[in-house]
């Protein structure tokens, strides 16, 4: 007997990071040390970074897309799976706050990305922030086949741990410069 699961189509996440996966900006994370001094960081330096007692974060860059510059090895995988499915199932997953997916969907269009692809500002640098909320997608949504394209080694190894619970197909890629 032939199994009626293999005639089903699977239903496709594909989630991209935004910073140094989409693009290059001139975004930075300022760093406020304890003794009043002030440092940045660009979101790169930011992913590894070990937080030190007494630092305070302030991410007064990430409320706009400053200087961005196209990151074309994977815009060229995002609009092949636009360009395949009409950005169903396609969502932006920034650490970004909400209030940035205007500026996310200007740079979208900049590049020739026309199509409407939802962009989630999480506000959030806690790798598990972007695993729960992909886990919550394929809990709810009954996702079963799962891209994650991410800059973050973090970001990364946490959502591997999280789908490797998981009963479905997967493929988590990590973006290098």
């Amino acid at each position: 007997m032939i199994s009626r699961s293999l005639f089903v189509e699977s239903k496709k996440l594909r989630v991209f990071d935004f910073d140094e996966t989409l693009a290059l900006t001139k975004s930075f994370i300022y760093v406020k040390l304890p003794n009043g001094k002030e440092k940045k960081l660009t979101p790169g330096q930011y992913a590894v970074y070990q937080e030190k007692p007494g630092e305070e974060y302030d991410f007064r860059d990430f409320y706009s897309v400053q200087e961005p510059t196209e990151l074309k090895r994977i815009t060229k995988v995002l609009k092949r799976i636009i360009g395949k499915n009409r950005g169903d199932g396609v969502y932006i997953l920034t650490a970004r706050p909400q209030a940035v997916e205007k500026h996310v969907q200007q740079y979208l269009k900049d590049i020739g990305i026309n199509q409407r692809i939802p962009v989630v500002g999480l506000q959030s640098n806690d790798p598990k922030s972007k695993s729960d909320w992909v886990e919550k997608k394929i809990d709810s949504e009954g996702y079963d086949d799962v891209y994650f394209a991410d800059d973050s080694i973090k970001n990364v190894n946490q959502m591997k741990k999280m789908l490797r619970g998981k009963d479905i197909k997967w493929r988590v890629q990590h973006i290098k410069h």
